[in-house]
This record gives structure tokens, sequence and C-alpha cells, in this order.
């Protein structure tokens, strides 16, 4: 039986969280041990199969005197101490910092290394510190899964031809919902307040939706990130006066049921990796107008005039207009929902699990032929140099 071994930050909610758990759970049922290793326990963690083996890997209540230094350190050795007594057959790590601890753990562990990529990395992956890790522990790697073509093409040829690029899978409860009889007159989106999701825009954008058509709300779902956006967004429907029709909903299990009783979904971030709320909406058949934000993960998943509305990022007027024109035109809203729903044959479980089992085998097959041929060499070598 093959050990997958996951490594990120924590299991809170977020993209990449989602993505790990739901990979996790799935696998587990795949004749295959799954361990998914932390940094931290989270307060609001995603649940895993009782199957899945969870370790805490991060520094201990007994080492918070020592210094940032010293704990820089204990993380890298806690996560080669797990790897070793776990000896899994690839470590999969997701996000920036943990892509950097499993590279420097693994060192001459012999364990294959794939690293997931899971925001756009202009901005993210460019800090001096960035500059340097990236030469030097990125060639350690032995495989690399992006969201889309622009987060393969920022990092080196070397990654790029040891690369594959998979969609994040849907949950099972986005599929094959039925479409409401009768839609209500509101806009919505679901997804963290956090700044770069451009939710103010997204209210500035509505109030010249609401200017020519009053009949509409607009609702966005989505517990606080308390990076301040919440309250930016608070003050300005506040001073909008747009209390009676500009709802913060909060955080919901039920977006299945929720969402689909809008008109129309609206994506307002100004950059993402591969947003999954994007993908559920596409996946409940909404029509959508969306931003078409770097590193290209809406145009990934959506087609512009064929599955909904691909606009400007940061243009208020550009995601007003396109709103409009779906409202104003219910039979090409639908028509774009309809087509929407085909991402769901990308984004199913089967579909993504499928594609990562695959590339799991592939990268393991590939470091396993290259140890076997390294094996030979140095034998050659030893048995001319006697």
């Amino acid at each position: 039986m093959r050990k997958i071994m996951f490594h990120l930050n924590c299991l809170e909610q977020g993209g990449a969280e989602r993505v790990v758990s739901n990979l996790a759970n799935r696998l587990c049922r795949e004749d295959l041990e799954i361990v998914v290793t932390t940094e931290w326990e989270g307060v609001d963690e995603f649940q895993l199969d009782p199957r899945v083996k969870k370790l805490i890997v991060g520094p201990k209540a007994s080492d918070e005197k020592k210094s940032r230094i010293s704990k820089m350190y204990l993380r890298i050795k806690y996560l080669r101490d797990c790897i070793k007594e776990e000896k899994p057959d690839v470590v999969i790590a997701f996000t920036r910092k943990p892509i950097y601890r499993a590279l420097q753990a693994a060192g001459k562990l012999n364990v294959p290394i794939i690293i997931a990529v899971r925001t756009d990395p202009t901005g993210h992956y460019e800090e001096m510190l960035d500059k340097i890790q990236i030469p030097w522990l990125f060639p350690r790697a032995s495989g690399a899964v992006f969201q889309t073509k622009g987060q393969r093409d920022f990092f080196p040829e070397y990654l790029r031809d040891v690369s594959t690029i998979i969609l994040n899978p849907v949950s099972d409860k986005y599929l094959d919902v039925p479409k409401p009889v009768e839609r209500e007159n509101s806009i919505v989106q679901s997804g963290r307040l956090v700044d770069f999701k451009n939710q103010p825009m997204l209210i500035d954008a509505f109030m010249k939706v609401h200017a020519k058509h009053p009949e509409f709300e607009l609702k966005i779902y989505g517990p606080d990130s308390f990076d301040g956006t919440k309250e930016i967004l608070e003050a300005k429907i506040k001073e909008y006066q747009a209390e009676k029709f500009i709802h913060l909903m909060g955080g919901s299990d039920e977006l299945e049921k929720q969402l689909p009783q809008s008109k129309i979904y609206a994506f307002s971030s100004d950059w993402e990796g591969l947003p999954n709320a994007l993908i559920e909406a596409m996946a409940l058949g909404m029509p959508i107008v969306a931003t078409d934000c770097p590193c290209g993960g809406p145009a990934t998943i959506m087609t512009d005039g064929y599955d909904g509305l691909l606009v400007p990022i940061k243009d208020p007027d550009a995601l007003a207009e396109g709103i409009i024109k779906l409202i104003e035109n219910p039979e090409l809203a639908e028509e774009y929902g309809m087509h929407a729903r085909e991402i769901v044959k990308r984004v199913n479980s089967d579909a993504v699990i499928d594609e990562w089992r695959n590339y799991i085998d592939e990268v393991i097959q590939r470091c396993n032929s290259e140890k076997k041929h390294n094996l030979k060499k140095r034998l050659k070598k030893k048995k001319n140099n006697q």
C-alpha cells in the first residue's frame, strides 16, 4: 500500500486547505495510506476521514521561548523526523512556506517531493527570500502541480518540465443541484471577506446596477478574514445608505442551496490561484460575470461569451455593465449557466482524483527509475575502480 504525506500550515477554512482535505478524504478510500502534517491545529478546520492520520509537526509548547532562528530550524527538523518515521512514498507540500520547509526537510532522505502552488506567483514568490530559495531548493522537487498555465510559466523551465496542471475538485454537494423554478432578483457572491477579493469594488459596481434596476439586491456570503475588509464593506454600505439592499450574509454551509436562488453570480477578485468559489458557482449552473484576474484562474475554467462573461479587474463600470447585460438578457444568462455546468466534467472528484493519482504514480515511478539508474552507475564506477 502506497503512503502519501501532505504538508501545509493548517486545515483552517481556505482554498488550499479545502483541496487537501478533499484529496486526503478521497484518496484514503482508494487503498492508499494518507498522512496529513500541519504546523498547528486551527480553530475551524476542515474535517478529515477517521482513516486519515493527522500529525502536528510545528514547534511544541516547550519551544515557545526559543529564538526565531531556533524555531525555524525546529520546524524543518520536526518535519524531517516525521518523514523518517512515517516513510511516505511521496510528500506533497501545499503553499509557499510549507513548500520551502518540505524541500529542506527531505534533504537526503530520498523521498520525492511534489510542490503545489496555489496562488498567483507574481507578488507572492518575488521577495528576496524567494530569489534565494527558489534556485536553491526548487531543483530538489520531483514534481509540481499548478492550477493554471500562468502559475506554471512563472517558474524555471526545469520545474515546468516535470509539472502538471490539475484543477481543484468540487464537493459532491454542488453536483446535480436542480435549477430553481424561479430565481430571485439578487446578485450573489461567495468567499472570504478579504482584501484581494475586492468586495468593495463589487459594491461600487452594484450601486450602478441598482440605479438602473432598483428591484435587485446584493448578497455577499463569506466569513470574516479579520484583515479589515468587513469593516470597509460595512462603512461603504452605510455611506451608500444601502442597508436595505446590500447584505453581508456571513459564512454558510449551505451555499449549494442558497446561491442558485440568485439570478447572477458576481466574482470581483484582483488576483487568485484557482478560485474554488467560482468553480462551485459554475457547477451550480449560475450565470456568471467574473474579473479576468491573474494568474489566469477564471480564464482557465471559463470561456468568455460561452459560459459567462470575463471583465477587467478593478473596473466597477465593466463589472456593472456585465451584470446589467445578463439582467436584461435573461435567456442569454440562463444559456451561460447551462454551459457553465459543463465544468463538472473536469472538476468532479473522480476526474480530479484520477489526475492526481496518475501524476503521483508517474512521479514515484520516475524517481524509482532514476534511483535504479544512479545505483547502477555507482556500482559500475565502483567496479571500474577496483
